[in-house]
């Protein structure tokens, strides 16, 4: 019987009668300190017990079997899954007060933090549990200590809007303008979550209009969650600019637009801001010129405030208007400035306009590129975005839109040009690593561009079978093929894209899957631009080993790397040839034997299966050759 299961199961569903039959049923003294240590699904049966309220269990845990109080363990909230976790910090984070006490009663340490440097205090401010709140800081809670992002407890409850906990922290003196890693207050928190009460309570307190990293004041980051209120609120006070209220209107006025659809409202904002510069108190603030994007229509912006009203009547001009002001008022590097631009070609595309879906989306993309470091999950999120759209388009092409417009075929010069990009990313995010030491480096970021990459030139040599294409396209295709394949891209197991070209398990989960793998368009683009077909990853497989393991194994695929020089004898660290691989088929059905063997083959195996000495007898260049089969 799994006695670790039973006791943690118990625990879990609060069965004290069955907890206590099965650690005292004949257990001895070391066994018992070894099922209550036991960790099943990553907790201790204390952790799980604090977790899910179980006060007689979590007792009995401390006082008769004499469970370490600070074991920690991994728990889920919401989904998420908190690493590290001290039975203390999950029954507060639960709102367990009775356990609470019980814990701290027996010495358990209430500055005692997960793997994120959350305390059990900043768990109780997250949720509003006051009575825990209270009591943690009377036992000797530290309010001032920030989790690895640097949010404090009075932060977490300005953001979760618990006014309560937020009075309380305030009369202890906790520090109302300390920032985070990215810069921000708990004004910022107040001011995005919308809680007015709260924003007046931090200001009464002393509560200043600093910027984050991205340069946002707490009433820019109201414009952009669109709290109408807050903003209002704000621009009254006499620490507000001119400058500063002219900026939040427009940029409220946008998210009305992109976030609420509400076009009255955006008008209203924009009209008050127009009003302000050039009638407000003071000298007039004139609009600085913007430059016309393409991608924006050559919009230019509105500076008249009596031409307002007339944008009513042009939806598509008020949207390209509430890019434009975003961008000159977040600047490129806010990730709300390319997002929404995404966004906007994403409604472009579901409306059938996919040219004007494309060029946003390239317009955002450049942008992250210029700005972003290298391997930016937003990067990433924008290329990956790409990858679905033209395969929606080649899978859908000629067919209608939920709103009847006709889906026309992706141009082949728009894939490569993205694909260009990608590959780009590849190779200043490969350089980026490359600096770093062994156990600095993670590859997952590389690896997901790397994964995108393939498909976007699987998508390309697929098009290339289908459809005529210039013999320039051709030859930039397979230029931009092979200088993807000189960057010499590895998986974590050494896999090269030759290997994942071949492979039934790789794919990018697109919503509209055009590419399957093994690719055969695709494994003959990389074997014409040179690609070794016998390469080997860290098990000894080469990309025809990999090719066999597919059901069915695709012919196609096999005789490509057999004519470019893939050995069929050839083993891998299992000692796995070709054919051993193959499952389900037989090899004549796959390839004809006869053709791709050797007599060099059928002398090398011979050598190895008699055990016959040949290192010093046959030529040395032979030996590598013979150890292969």
């Amino acid at each position: 019987m799994d006695y670790k299961s039973v006791v943690y199961n118990a625990a879990r569903d609060g069965n004290l009668n069955r907890l206590k039959i099965y650690l005292h049923c004949n257990k001895a003294k070391d066994e018992l300190s070894m099922l209550v240590a036991a960790k099943t699904s990553g907790a201790t049966p204390l952790v799980i017990a604090c977790r899910n309220g179980h006060y007689d269990v979590a007792e009995y845990l401390i006082e008769r079997c004499h469970a370490d109080i600070e074991q920690v363990g991994s728990v889920t909230f919401d989904g998420e899954t908190i690493e590290g976790a001290p039975p203390l910090w999950c029954a507060a984070a639960a709102g367990h007060f009775n356990i609470v006490k019980l814990l701290v009663s027996h010495g358990a340490k209430v500055n005692t933090t997960t793997r994120t440097n959350s305390t059990p205090l900043r768990a109780a401010c997250f949720d509003g549990h006051m009575e825990i709140v209270r009591y943690l800081i009377q036992h000797g809670a530290d309010i001032e200590i920030a989790n690895k992002h640097g949010h404090t407890c009075l932060m977490i409850a300005c953001y979760k809007g618990h006014i309560k906990i937020t009075r309380y922290l305030l009369s202890l003196k906790a520090n109302v303008n300390r920032k985070s890693i990215k810069g921000n207050t708990a004004l910022h928190d107040c001011a995005e979550s919308g809680s007015l009460e709260i924003l007046r309570l931090l200001i009464e307190h002393g509560g200043t209009m600093d910027v984050d990293s991205y340069g946002m004041t707490p009433l820019l980051a109201a414009a952009v969650t669109g709290h109408n209120h807050i903003v209002e609120y704000l621009i009254q006070l006499p620490m507000i600019s001119r400058k500063e209220k002219i900026d939040a209107l427009e940029l409220l006025g946008a998210t009305c637009v992109d976030k609420k659809r509400d076009m009255m409202g955006a008008l209203e904002f924009w009209k008050s801001a127009l009003i302000e510069r050039y009638y407000g108190d003071g000298p007039p603030i004139p609009k600085p010129k913007n430059k016309k994007v393409a991608a924006y229509d050559l919009v230019v912006e509105i500076d008249d405030p009596r031409a307002i009203d007339d944008l009513m009547a042009d939806p598509d001009q008020m949207r390209m208007q509430a890019l434009v002001m975003r961008e000159r008022i977040l600047g490129p590097a806010h990730p709300d400035t390319s997002y929404y631009i995404r966004y906007r070609g994403a409604v472009y595309a579901d409306s059938g306009k996919f040219d004007r879906c494309i060029e946003l989306w390239n317009y955002a993309l450049d942008m992250q590129q210029n700005i972003l470091e290298r391997l930016n999950p937003m990067t990433q999120s924008s290329l990956f975005s790409f990858t679905e759209l033209f395969s929606f388009m080649m899978g859908e092409e000629g067919k209608h839109t939920s709103r009847g417009r006709l889906i026309p075929p992706v141009e082949i010069k728009e894939i490569l040009k993205v694909f260009k990009k990608a590959i780009h990313e590849a190779d200043f995010g490969k350089q980026m690593l490359d600096r770093l030491s062994y156990f600095e480096r993670d590859m997952s970021y590389l690896t997901r561009v790397m994964v995108i990459n393939l498909h976007l030139a699987c998508l390309l040599t697929k098009t290339l079978s289908e459809k005529e294409t210039s013999v320039e396209i051709v030859d930039d295709i397979h230029r931009s093929i092979y200088r993807l394949n000189k960057l010499g891209l590895r998986t974590r197991i050494n896999q090269t894209l030759l290997h994942l070209a071949c492979s039934k398990d790789f794919t990018l989960f697109v919503r509209y899957p055009v590419c399957a793998f093994p690719s055969f368009h695709l494994v003959k683009a990389l074997l014409t631009i040179g690609a070794d077909p016998k390469v080997e990853d860290d098990e000894g497989n080469t990309p025809l080993h990999v090719a066999a393991l597919a059901q069915p194994c695709q012919p196609q695929v096999i005789r490509e790397l057999l004519e470019h020089g893939a050995h069929l004898d050839q083993t891998n660290k299992s000692g796995s040839t070709f054919f051993s691989l193959l499952k389900n088929q037989r090899p004549h059905e796959v390839i004809d034997v006869m053709r791709y063997s050797s007599l060099k083959c059928a002398a090398a195996k011979v050598i190895r299966q008699f055990r016959i000495p040949y290192k010093g007898v046959i030529p040395e260049a032979l030996e590598a050759f013979v150890e292969k089969h």
